[in-house]
């Protein structure tokens, strides 16, 4: 840092390459947030506690966002949805140090109703251009339109079938909602109209993971437990544009090497097994896929080809349900350079995309002390990350588990880092002092024992 510093001191580095230095630190200095937490039992705003507060007493690994679990997160404003159907809205501008503690309790529930969700909630999402509203689905086959301000439903969508994602595009004039549910078709949902009955068909098994491309509006991808991923182009009469094939690295290039009367490519499969998440980059460039194969792809979206970035044997995915990479926004990590945060078992992973080099491990506090409880309404003991989010316009992460926590990751300074690691010093001074002390009072005994006569009789 201090090199750039100097070189935007003598003209020789652009403020561009300063800023993309800091934000390159910011990122590699990600921790977990010992001190904030999200406490789901009250509805009220955040803030500092009272030290009297039974909260406030607890550990922040104690604290549960959602008693049955959290499925999944979203951010402009942060809503999380949890496997005992409500969704809760949390605040998260009264957080700026995350070295104090900060207890965020929500701003307002969505409580299981008939006219809500009755099921566990599978995906959230906000509306595109506007805060002010979000789209939520259910195991009760329906996908929902609330808004923001009075957390009170809109529209109500009953698509007969489980809902287990759901995606709307950001750059479309079109309000079309793809619909990622236990039957072999993508749906599609109007908000306009409110009609929901167009489907894509192609996929043979349930369909578990939807998203609109960021730079084609009418282009849509889709992941399948049939192991396919498929491209869509929503104008087109024959709306399939082919699959992807995990066995090839070349790609459909046609007569120009540019895709002129490119064949579509009707066999193949993305992975061996059940593709549970499908995720773009911001620029619409590559298509990264993650499947039960436990392996995550990454697909060169101007020819299809497989890009061969490999991530090692470390990838766990296993569970039915959406499991989604977040990818950060490309000028985060700089150009030529992607950043993909993975949601693994107990731990969150941050590679370089391309490469496929693990960056840093993120490891779950307290998963191995999880509460050994199983019954209906309270904390899954088999604790995994089921959710990630990125704060845009800061350097913040946020993760939903299964044992109901929703965990802060936020970027340590120079100074927390060096703080950090003074006090662990001290620490493990003191610990050795102790197991001196433990060692000279034995040894003591021990001569003690030794001096005294013993006689056998």
């Amino acid at each position: 840092m201090n090199s750039q510093l100097l070189g935007r001191a003598l003209g020789t580095a652009g403020p561009e390459a300063l800023q993309r230095a800091e934000l390159s630190r910011q990122l590699h200095a990600i921790e977990a947030a010992p001190e904030v937490g999200f406490d789901g039992q009250e509805a009220r705003g955040g803030g500092d506690e009272d030290p009297q507060d039974e909260v406030y007493k607890r550990t922040v690994n104690d604290l549960r966002a959602h008693q049955a679990g959290v499925n999944c997160i979203a951010i402009d404003r942060m809503v999380s949805g949890g496997a005992d159907a409500t969704i809760k809205l949390w605040d998260l501008e009264d957080l700026e140090n995350p070295s104090k503690r900060y207890i965020n309790r929500p701003a307002a529930v969505v409580k299981k109703s008939p006219s809500a969700h009755q099921y566990g909630v599978t995906h959230l999402c906000f509306y595109p251009f506007d805060s002010l509203a979000f789209l939520s689905s259910s195991y009760d086959h329906k996908l929902n339109v609330y808004s923001t301000e009075t957390m009170t439903v809109s529209a109500t969508f009953d698509l007969d079938s489980v809902v287990y994602s759901h995606s709307l595009s950001s750059i479309a004039d079109h309000l079309l909602v793809a619909c990622a549910t236990q039957q072999s078709a993508v749906r599609l949902v109007d908000l306009r109209s409110g009609a929901s009955t167009h489907s894509l068909a192609g996929h043979h098994r349930a369909v578990l993971s939807v998203a609109w491309s960021p730079h084609e509006e009418y282009i849509l991808a889709s992941g399948s437990s049939d192991g396919t991923a498929r491209l869509w182009d929503i104008r087109r009469s024959a709306n399939n544009l082919g699959v992807l094939d995990l066995e090839d690295s070349v790609g459909i290039v046609g007569e120009d090497g540019l895709g002129k009367k490119a064949r579509h490519r009707e066999q193949g499969r993305a992975h061996t097994d059940a593709v549970n998440g499908v995720v773009w980059t911001d620029d619409g460039r590559y298509l990264v896929t993650a499947g039960h194969d436990e392996r995550v792809r990454v697909w060169d979206m101007s020819s299809g080809a497989n890009a061969l970035s490999h991530f090692g044997p470390i990838i766990k995915n296993v569970h039915l349900s959406t499991l989604l990479p977040l990818l950060l926004p490309s000028h985060v990590a700089g150009p030529g350079q992607q950043i993909m945060f993975y949601p693994n078992q107990k731990e969150i992973l941050m590679f370089d995309l391309f490469e496929g080099t693990l960056l840093k491990r993120l490891r779950i506090p307290g998963t191995s002390a999880a509460p050994n409880r199983g019954t209906a309404g309270q904390a899954n003991v088999r604790s995994r990350t089921t959710s990630l989010a990125w704060r845009a316009g800061r350097v913040d992460l946020y993760s939903a588990h299964s044992d109901g926590a929703i965990r802060a990751w936020l970027s340590s300074t120079p100074e927390e880092v060096q703080f950090e690691n003074d006090e662990a010093e001290v620490i493990e001074d003191a610990e050795d002092e102790n197991r001196k002390r433990k060692r000279e009072a034995l040894d003591e005994i021990f001569r003690d024992l030794t001096k005294q006569k013993i006689t056998f009789t």
